[in-house]
């Protein structure tokens, strides 16, 4: 599983011109699913997610947590992040997950964020999404599972 996450002060997505999930300061992850992903992975990923320091402390630092601030997070599938981009001019997608296998994880991965007391909003699975944010910074950051 493979995240692009990006400290913002403020993320929205739309769909068919209908805004579907917005966040104020917080975290916009873009999720990739793989064919091999589990719902340990999908915990994995959101653990880390949740705990990993991109906000800044009273000394500018970047010593916080989305868990320390009690930030927000906008989880949007993006298909497009298990690209095999290694050879020629076209993405492969032999690595990413089917359709049905694809929902499954993501919807997972969203009821695992549900569970912790941060306010969790998500774009649509499958759709033409319009992602427009904020980002704070710029601190964006890889994340992957093993």
């Amino acid at each position: 599983m493979k995240a692009l996450i990006q400290r913002v002060s403020q993320a929205q997505v739309n769909v068919n011109n209908e805004t579907v999930g917005s966040i104020n300061q917080g975290i916009l992850a873009l999720i990739g699913v793989e064919r091999d992903d589990t719902i340990e992975k999908a915990e994995q990923l959101l653990n880390k997610m949740l705990r990993y320091r991109i906000f800044s402390d009273d000394a500018g630092k970047m010593n916080l947590s989305l868990n320390d601030i009690q930030g927000e997070l906008l989880l949007v599938s993006q298909f497009t992040l298990v690209a095999d981009t290694k050879k020629g001019n076209r993405p492969g997608f032999s690595k990413g997950a089917s359709p049905d296998h694809g929902t499954f994880i993501f919807n997972e991965l969203v009821k695992l964020a549900q569970q912790t007391k941060l306010k969790i909003q998500t774009g649509q699975f499958g759709a033409d999404m319009q992602v427009s944010l904020t980002n704070d910074g710029p601190v964006t950051f890889w994340l992957e599972t093993s």
